[in-house]
């Protein structure tokens, strides 16, 4: 009897002969979600430097941020680390905006 790779019962050998077998799961790369409440926002340009100083932050991979011009607008950050309140909230001020809430 014979397999795909070569082996053969012919010469005494089993395919799994001297051979151990283990499987490991995919890593999933653990991610985190914070979202942040930022008042004064209201237009692209101020999405733009939000999201310019929220990449900057250690371990962020992706920054989306909904825009509210006459309200609140919300940063959805996505980084591979808990982010700190206060790295986050210094990266808001730089920005020249307000955080009102932090939500890890």
């Amino acid at each position: 009897m014979s397999c795909n790779c070569g082996c053969s019962s012919e010469n005494n050998a089993t395919p799994a002969q001297g051979l151990q077998i283990t499987t490991r799961e995919q890593a999933t790369p653990l991610t985190n979600q914070t979202e942040i409440k930022i008042s004064g926002m209201t237009c692209g340009h101020c999405v733009a430097s939000v999201t310019e100083e929220l990449k900057e932050l250690s371990g962020v991979q992706n920054v989306d941020v909904l825009l509210d011009a006459q309200g609140i607008s919300t940063a959805t950050v996505t980084s591979t680390e808990k982010l700190s309140e206060s790295s986050i909230r210094e990266a808001i001020d730089e920005a020249g905006y307000t955080v009102e809430a932090i939500n890890a």
